[in-house]
């Protein structure tokens, strides 16, 4: 492959500073791909109004079809980040409307794109803020394929749409979790508990392996609730989104199996971790799936 910078007059990039990632993958058969570090793209999805999609201007790699808002990543940027900067870049997203739901990975080792589904948690209405859109719209999901789609999104969309209904959970019994590790954790419960919210937000912020929770797709931002008991109730109130703190008001046990039975009653699919062998059985009896505190530290790192 080669790489060819971008040219003064891109329509891309027709003013301003450009990024290193602003530049062509050129493939020794002659295609060309957008992004020296790949590119990523947000398939905004509300249930009531459908998904967001981009009528791409004319210039662009197949002008004339719909997309969705996306493009290179920066160097060192995750596709999640680059793909929620670039939809607000192109459709003038607020902060904190989207949350990523799961990530689809497109890998042609010399270049990959990233699809990231996100759900809409504070409605809003797109605007076009750059030179690569015709037209943005809420499309309901039945009508999407009756559109000329961009091929690669066209190609995804089937896969991408089954998955739409797919929304896993974790919920963590955090006092059997901390208490596996004799690390000195009795002696400050709440700390021990502070520092396992903190691995498991950077765990489900940096995108949770499918195979793991028994979903499709490549990566996932599943919900996470980890229920506290005892003197670890004492811990802060989470401080983002990624991770919400249960704090049991009696047995322990009993919260863990409430706040599963809750959000599967939501339509969530649920993996609880958990070692202990009693909490088990009643987890699977509520429809869950029961993974092991040893399954979720090799994860956490």
């Amino acid at each position: 492959m080669t790489i060819i910078p971008v040219q003064p007059g891109e329509p891309r990039r027709p003013d301003g500073p450009r990024d290193p990632g602003d530049a062509w993958v050129v493939a020794e058969s002659g295609e060309r791909y957008w992004g020296r570090f790949g590119a990523a793209g947000v398939l905004a999805f509300d249930p009531e109004r459908g998904v967001l999609l981009q009528h791409r201007v004319g210039w662009s790699h197949f002008g004339g079809t719909w997309g969705i808002p996306g493009g290179a990543l920066h160097e060192g940027e995750s596709a999640r980040d680059g793909a929620l900067r670039e939809a607000q870049e192109e459709a003038g997203i607020p902060d904190g409307a989207l949350r990523a739901r799961f990530a689809s990975v497109l890998d042609l080792r010399i270049w990959s794109y990233t699809t990231v589904v996100a759900d809409v948690v504070s409605s809003f209405e797109p605007v076009i803020s750059d030179p690569e859109s015709l037209a943005l719209e809420w499309v309901p999901v039945d009508e999407v394929d009756q559109r000329p789609l961009h091929p690669g999104f066209g190609a995804a969309w089937p896969a991408l749409r089954a998955l739409l209904s797919a929304r896993p959970a974790v919920v963590v019994d955090a006092a059997n979790v901390v208490g596996s590790v004799p690390d000195g954790w009795w002696q400050d419960r709440a700390g021990a508990a502070e520092r396992l919210r903190e691995r498991l937000s950077t765990w489900t912020g940096g995108g949770v392996a499918a195979p793991g929770l028994g979903v499709g797709a490549d990566l996932w931002y599943p919900l996470v609730s980890m229920v506290v008991e005892g003197a670890a109730r004492e811990i802060a109130d989470a401080v983002d989104e990624r991770v919400e703190i249960v704090r049991a008001s009696d047995a322990g046990d009993d919260a863990i199996v409430e706040e599963t039975r809750r959000l599967r009653d939501g339509g969530f699919s649920v993996t609880a971790v958990t070692s202990d062998r009693g909490l088990r059985a009643r987890l699977e009896a509520v429809g869950a799936q029961v993974q092991s505190s040893g399954w979720l530290l090799e994860r956490l790192g």
